[in-house]
């Protein structure tokens, strides 16, 4: 197989090459192909030329329909073999990797027609593999227990033998059980709490196992940003653990879906302290013959710890249409937190004669210092309450307290953007009414490249918005009614986004009663594997899909996505991270609320024209757009070219918009 695409001129730039054989692919072999030209591609392709060259962030904004993925795919493996390392294609979420993946995706097509064996290997986050330990615990629980024995028997014949491995297939991913619901996955998905350090399983774990042959791409990584974040963020750690990193090295980042980064970094950067887990890991040191000294430390450390978790649930409140629960910091929740801190800090003194006597597991007594060194970097934070964010959750294990630095920028520019290599954000929105102000100020980027293309769709001609007017004000049966006489007109073919589980809950529990949509097929996310789903929508075409995280990355051309309900504007949620935006700026609205929502709608509203003669409708059910003209105008504006807003039911059957179109 030749190295590149192209006959290299050693004499040259490379990436000058690059560009010169992207123009060939673009202008003669694609369209000899089948592939339709298109001049917002060219550009795209020149822009990302210049990021590679000069090895610099770019924000690259291409409407839907512009092919930009083909683009920075075509620069990215071509660098990554100049380079002689992997370049790493970050996806919003794993349905997103899916979609790039898939038989008939980009890669396969470039694969098809240009003659290239294209070597991409996902690594998916852990949380998408069967944790063995767990379902150990499962399979001998109280719930759903012969789904778990019957899928520990499905398990390779390896798991259960000690014998050397001799040979290894991937297993244990998400996706390989689509019919679970999330519930039942959560049972036996590992989750950060799960202590692989000493699973005595950790060598013939999915998740292991399928990290080293990803590591060995020659041209692309696949992952989520969730994974690349949590790479940079534990990339230390692990070194100085004697452990590879998450990612190889690498020569380049894409970041798809780009603006979703930031909330990504934030979550790996969250410290997550629980007390079941916290007092299991300390009192294996009392297994050992450890000084007395010692012993009663340990004991006033679970007590402690118990007792902070009691007062943390006294000042937590629920914060609707939000899983984070608030927490009130008064001097009772503080004062729990010091003494616990004094009291890590006198055991972290002691193990450290302790270590000298060699009267502890080293391994064992590794993973407890690491443990107690996380837990104070995050309780001591609260001595500066301005600098931190801190939530609660609650699960069948307890309530977890999670800390977060109030900004990721500092992390972001020192472990990412410091580096000097290309790093792509690509997305159809990443500007805001112009500027993109709000994603480069929230990433902490100075000095980037960007450049942004309108999509080639005829919007105007087969796109058609509809805001409708409210008697009480948008209420939820008011809403269920305007829905359900939507469904009734396409005959289902519809993607319905809620911004909270709660109101996807509402709706499933409530469209049982209409009989009008009674031989319509619904599919809610959590009820199976997330891409499973949305291949059973794209598939009945009468279906409908109802979702809170598919604002983003979903492709379904054709009459199968006819139409999408927003069914309320996608507004951040007044949650604890939020709350301390909003706290931190000067005109919170404006700064903070408006433009989140403003990219999500857009994004939300991307998902309906996929295709050069797709046609249909989207219906914006807010009551917002009726009571607040200003709010109004900025919605008008953030739509498609040509696209206004209509306030009727009926104005979907303007004659250039056909609903009919498919057959309906």
């Amino acid at each position: 197989m030749e190295r590149y695409p192209f006959a290299f001129d050693h004499s040259r730039p490379f990436i000058q090459q690059v560009g010169e054989w992207v123009a060939d692919v673009f202008y003669d072999i694609l369209p000899e192909a089948g592939f339709e030209i298109r001049d917002e591609q060219i550009y795209m392709a020149y822009q990302l030329e210049r990021a590679f060259a000069e090895k610099k962030p770019i924000f690259a904004e291409a409407g839907v329909g512009t092919g930009k993925t083909l683009v920075y795919l075509l620069y990215a493996i071509c660098y990554a073999r100049y380079m002689k390392k992997p370049a790493v294609i970050a996806c919003a979420d794993e349905s997103l990797i899916e979609q790039l993946v898939k038989p008939e995706g980009d890669i396969a097509k470039i694969s098809k027609h240009l003659q290239l064996h294209i070597d991409a290997r996902l690594g998916k986050s852990p949380d998408q593999y069967v944790c063995l330990q767990k379902l150990d615990s499962a399979r001998f629980g109280y719930e759903d227990v012969d789904l778990y024995r019957d899928l520990y028997e499905s398990l390779p014949d390896f798991i259960h033998t000690h014998e050397a491995l001799q040979s290894f297939h991937a297993y244990g991913d998400r996706k390989d059980y689509p019919h679970m619901n999330d519930e039942q996955w959560n049972r036996i998905g590992w989750d950060s709490f799960q202590d692989c350090f000493v699973c005595e399983k950790r060598h013939r774990c999915g998740q292991t196992l399928s990290r080293d042959h990803y590591r060995r791409s020659a041209d692309l990584i696949i992952c989520s940003h969730d994974f690349y974040m949590e790479h940079v963020w534990t990339y230390e750690g692990r070194k100085r653990e004697g452990q590879l990193p998450l990612l190889p090295e690498h020569c380049a980042v894409v970041f798809d879906e780009g603006h979703l980064l930031e909330s990504a970094a934030q979550k790996a950067l969250t410290y997550r302290i629980q007390h079941n887990v916290f007092e299991e890991l300390i009192t294996r040191l009392l297994k050992g013959e450890i000084r007395e000294s010692l012993a009663v430390l340990i004991d006033e450390a679970v007590d402690q710890s118990e007792y902070m978790f009691q007062v943390l649930e006294r000042q937590t409140k629920s914060v609707p249409g939000s899983e984070l629960m608030e927490i009130e910091l008064n001097e009772v929740f503080i004062q729990a937190i010091d003494e616990l801190c004094r009291i890590l800090t006198a055991i972290e003194e002691e193990l450290v004669f302790e270590s000298e006597l060699y009267t502890l597991n080293e391994y064992q007594l590794r993973i407890v210092e690491e443990h107690l060194e996380m837990m104070q970097k995050a309780l001591q934070l609260f001595r500066e309450k301005e600098t931190l964010i801190c939530w609660a959750t609650e699960s069948r294990n307890g309530m977890t307290l999670v800390i977060m630095p109030r900004t990721v920028k500092e992390v972001l520019k020192e472990r990412v953007f410091s580096a000097r290599m290309p790093i792509v954000f690509s997305s159809a929105t990443l500007s805001v009414e112009g500027s993109f102000n709000f994603v480069v100020d929230s990433l902490g980027v100075s000095d980037y490249l960007s450049f942004s293309v309108e999509s080639p769709y005829d919007y105007e001609q087969q796109m058609s918005v509809l805001a409708p007017k409210w008697a009480y004000s948008a209420t939820f049966s008011e809403k269920m009614k305007a829905a359900v006489s939507l469904l009734e007109r396409t005959g289902g073919r519809t993607l319905l986004l809620f911004q909270t589980k709660e109101d996807l809950n509402s709706f499933k529990r409530e469209i049982a009663f209409y009989q009008e949509c009674s031989q319509m097929r619904f599919l809610f996310e959590g009820d199976q594997e997330i891409s499973h789903l949305i291949a059973e929508f794209q598939h009945d075409e009468a279906s409908c899909l109802c979702a809170v995280s598919l604002w983003e990355g979903l492709d379904v051309p054709g009459p199968s996505l006819s139409s999408v309900i927003i069914w309320s504007l996608p507004f951040p949620p007044n949650d604890p991270v939020f709350t301390a935006k909003r706290q931190a700026s000067e005109a919170p609205f404006e700064e903070v609320d408006l433009p989140y929502m403003l990219l999500r709608l857009r994004q939300g509203i991307g998902r309906l024209i996929r295709k050069s003669d797709d046609c249909g409708f989207i219906a914006i059910l807010s009551r917002e757009l009726q009571e607040m003209k200003p709010l109004r105008e900025h919605v008008e504006a953030a739509l498609p070219k040509g696209v206004t807003l209509q306030e009727s039911l009926e104005a979907e059957r303007k004659e250039h918009v056909d609903v009919n179109h498919y057959g309906i």
